[in-house]
């Protein structure tokens, strides 16, 4: 049986001047935490759903889907800075501390958030909403936890931000 432990946010923010939309997710999973990097659980669907509705080639190393964001003016970061947690699991999630927003808003031409799944959704509507003033978009996660969504309807739903990201 899984332990809780309590672990600090190691990743920074993916973003530029020029990021138009930010996708918050929760917090990084094990494997992503092991990738070094966002969305790195191999059956996650992010890469492929973003590569997909931007009809772009699928990133691989962790520097191409950096290049690979900013160039569609995407920005990705997560709405905890430290938690207690139970492994990946975003039910288990307490002792909540949220990452400060300011220096990405400042420094970029954010139009739009969306999150990535309802616990993201849920933790950005009561610790940052209020400061922020910017309402979130709910998407459907892209975890593999999140059977009930294939591929084709993930890509329909995200689809909803390319407006926001469009010269």
């Amino acid at each position: 049986m899984e332990e809780y432990v309590n672990i600090n946010h190691t990743f920074e923010p993916v973003y530029d001047k020029n990021t138009r939309i930010l996708i918050l997710g929760t917090f990084p999973s094990v494997k992503s935490r092991e990738y070094g990097f966002y969305y790195g659980h191999p059956q996650n669907r992010f890469w492929r759903v973003l590569s997909g509705i931007t009809d772009s080639q699928l990133p691989v190393s962790i520097q191409e889907k950096k290049e690979f964001l900013l160039s569609h003016h995407i920005g990705i970061w997560d709405v905890i800075k430290s938690c207690t947690i139970k492994g990946s699991d975003d039910s288990s999630i307490k002792n909540v501390t949220v990452n400060d927003f300011t220096k990405i808003l400042n420094k970029s031409d954010i139009r739009a958030i969306f999150a990535n799944g309802n616990k993201a959704y849920d933790l950005y509507e009561k610790y940052v909403f209020e400061t922020v003033g910017i309402k979130a978009v709910k998407l459907p996660s892209t975890s593999p936890a999140n059977a009930r969504w294939n591929l084709e309807k993930l890509e329909t739903a995200y689809s909803e931000m390319l407006k926001y990201i469009a010269d």
